[in-house]
């Protein structure tokens, strides 16, 4: 069946897919098509389960079709899809959002994590008046032309390292330098744009102090530090990175959890800053489906689920999971690390964690996290068919789902040491 989907999607769709990562051009073979999703679980078109930490890409933090999510979009569809004018959910989410984050004021949702980091490059040269962005490389920040450069996840997963289509004046004013290593600013530079817990090459951690380091660097030489937090955003913490790792951007971009699973994005910051998004500035951003009423409804009750203690559980489950794969391929004698910082977690086939991107890019060369990959998909368990993606598990994630899954890993692990 799945074999019979792709060859009729690559019909009518480029290379069969709407998104690159799905195509399964990584980790070699034919995509799984899903029929519905419950839970922590999918099932494919074929009927097969599967214990899911894809996950949407994260979205999906209070697990697949939660009742409470359901209920909302059902609720907000019956009174109609779009308006193009105000609502008061979007005022009810955008109050969650600055309730949670300390130090953003305002917010703009939008519909995309893409839009948002475009968006609030273009407002970090309004606000400015400067041209340049620096950015780390295998740190991916959406499909812009201006940040595609040295990208992660579906960039990486390719094998390319930017987009044909993209002038060199679109990236003439990006700067790219290597995570990890401070970087050089000067009067120049508008912005500094990072994912302050970088998952789209695997989950790089900064060194430790490292993001203090940059906001001071940013602060000597009238630089907006911009945190891309589409992942991070309300899976590390109720006020994601920045209150994880206690340092406060200049901007912030959130997409995915915010959405409770439909599209949206959102910028934000100080009210200073925010004040030259038009209608109130200069700098001009628009969308007809921005704070769509549904997708509204659908993230400000995922928001309201996320509290202290689901926080907790995440946390828990994404350590045991962490150990128990790391268990499974001591005992394999195959040489790898679980990278894990609070709910995020993923895999490198290498004796030691990486720390940018180009040791993240020699980890993924070997070609075992496809043999991995394949060998729990058959077992019944989905992870994202690329090396440079994160695992997502949700608060559907039971502790007896965590152990089945490290169970599956001891076998698989095993079949791909032999």
């Amino acid at each position: 069946m799945s074999e019979k989907l792709f060859s009729r999607a690559k019909q009518v769709i480029p290379g069969g897919v709407n998104s690159p990562v799905r195509s399964f051009r990584s980790v070699g073979g034919t995509p799984y098509f899903v029929a519905r999703a419950e839970g922590p679980y999918i099932w494919d078109s074929e009927g097969n389960r599967y214990i899911d930490y894809v996950m949407s890409y994260g979205p999906a933090i209070a697990g697949h079709c939660p009742p409470q999510i359901i209920d909302a979009i059902q609720q907000a569809s019956g009174n109609g899809t779009s308006y193009g004018a105000p609502t008061l959910s979007e005022i009810e989410i955008a109050e969650e959002i600055t309730k949670r984050v300390h130090g953003v004021d305002t917010v703009r949702l939008v519909s995309s994590g893409t839009e948002a980091t475009m968006t609030a490059i273009r407002l970090a040269r309004g606000a400015t008046g400067r041209d340049k962005i620096v950015k780390f490389s295998g740190h991916y920040h959406g499909h812009a032309d201006s940040l595609l450069a040295a990208g992660g996840s579906g960039v990486a997963n390719q094998g390319i390292s930017g987009s044909s289509g993209v002038p060199a004046s679109a990236v003439a004013d990006t700067i790219v330098t290597p995570w990890n290593t401070i970087p050089d600013l000067d009067s120049s530079v508008a912005a500094l744009i990072l994912e302050p817990l970088p998952a789209n090459m695997g989950v790089v951690p900064p060194k430790e102090n490292f993001l203090t380091e940059l906001r001071n660097l940013c602060d000597n030489h009238g630089v907006l530090l911009v945190f891309d937090e589409v992942i991070t955003g309300f899976r590390l913490a109720e006020g994601g990175a920045s209150q994880w790792y206690g340092v406060t951007p200049d901007l912030w971009c959130f997409g995915k959890v915010i959405g409770g699973g439909l599209p949206m994005g959102a910028y934000g910051g100080s009210s200073d800053v925010m004040s030259n998004v038009a209608p109130l500035g200069d700098v001009y951003q628009a969308g007809t489906l921005s704070g769509n009423p549904i997708a509204t409804a659908a993230g400000l009750t995922q928001l309201r689920l996320l509290d202290a203690s689901a926080y907790e559980r995440l946390e828990i489950g994404a350590k045991s999971l962490a150990e128990g794969l790391c268990a499974a391929f001591n005992s394999a004698g195959i040489d790898a690390v679980v990278p894990q910082v609070g709910p995020i977690l993923s895999i490198f086939f290498t004796s030691q964690i990486p720390t940018n991107f180009d040791e993240a890019q020699e980890a993924a060369k070997n070609g075992k996290y496809a043999e991995f990959f394949h060998a729990m998909l058959s077992r019944g368990v989905a992870l994202a068919p690329g090396p440079y993606e994160a695992l997502f598990p949700s608060l559907a994630h039971t502790e007896k789902i965590i152990s089945e899954t490290i169970e599956i890993a001891h076998e698989a692990a095993l079949e791909i040491a032999q």
